[in-house]
């Protein structure tokens, strides 16, 4: 009966949290307790957007993410094609997808930091929060280190896969028909900012699964911070 009453509470969890009561019993969870459960939670889903992201085809393959040129170029692309060198725009997008694919597994550490040094404060709120509340706390207090520490990554994974080299062969030829100039866009920060774009979306999407089933996605400190709602 116990164990019965335990998952109702917890799977009703983040439906009771916007009631007094419920930030209330929050109040009475220690701040390990607290914090743990939160950061096990956010870890999880930090981690396995990494995964997702850090392979093969992980922004090539998945529509919500793929990284298109950029908005400054797209205009000429369809130029490109109807000249017959849409190969070049091509390699192009291949080649930004396989560098934010090389450079986001190196980003684990710097998000796992990030859920570490959260406070209790912020672990509240969180709880309390939206079903991406989570993920905009890293907005909010990462987006602009994640992004200062991402982009010598992507830029070294730009280098070793030769997007200056491909993107040079898109420009000249773009140019050399008065299409494009290679000043229109810096693709480095670009793919940094979309990989973090990819980034946080798909840690978005796996804080939503941790909210819609906490049970089936929690830890053992996970269901003693939801079990204190009893």
């Amino acid at each position: 009966m116990k164990s019965v009453l335990r998952a109702g509470l917890a799977a009703t969890f983040f439906a009771l949290l916007g009631s007094g009561s419920a930030l209330a019993q929050l109040d009475r969870i220690s701040n390990q307790d607290a914090n743990a459960g939160l950061k096990a939670a956010l870890e999880k889903g930090s981690l396995a957007a990494v995964a997702a992201l850090g392979r093969s085809d992980g922004f090539f393959g998945n529509g919500a993410v793929k990284i298109a040129l950029p908005d400054s170029l797209k205009r000429y692309e369809k130029l490109m094609r109807g000249v017959g060198m849409g190969k070049y725009a091509d390699e192009l997008i291949l080649t930004m997808n396989r560098a934010a694919e090389a450079a986001v597994p190196q980003a684990k550490a710097l998000l796992v930091d990030a859920v570490r040094k959260m406070t209790l404060q912020d672990a509240k709120g969180i709880l309390t929060g939206g079903n991406t509340a989570g993920t905009e706390y890293f907005k909010r207090t990462t987006s602009g280190p994640l992004r200062d520490r991402f982009l010598p990554i992507v830029q070294q994974a730009t280098r070793k896969v030769r997007l200056a080299e491909k993107y040079n062969q898109y420009a000249e030829k773009g140019a050399s028909f008065g299409l494009l100039k290679k000043e229109d866009a810096n693709l480095d920060n670009y793919v940094a900012q979309k990989a973090l774009d990819g980034l946080f979306y798909m840690v978005a999407e796996e804080e939503k699964k941790i909210r819609e089933n906490p049970l089936k996605a929690g830890s053992d400190i996970l269901r003693k911070v939801f079990g204190a709602l009893k």
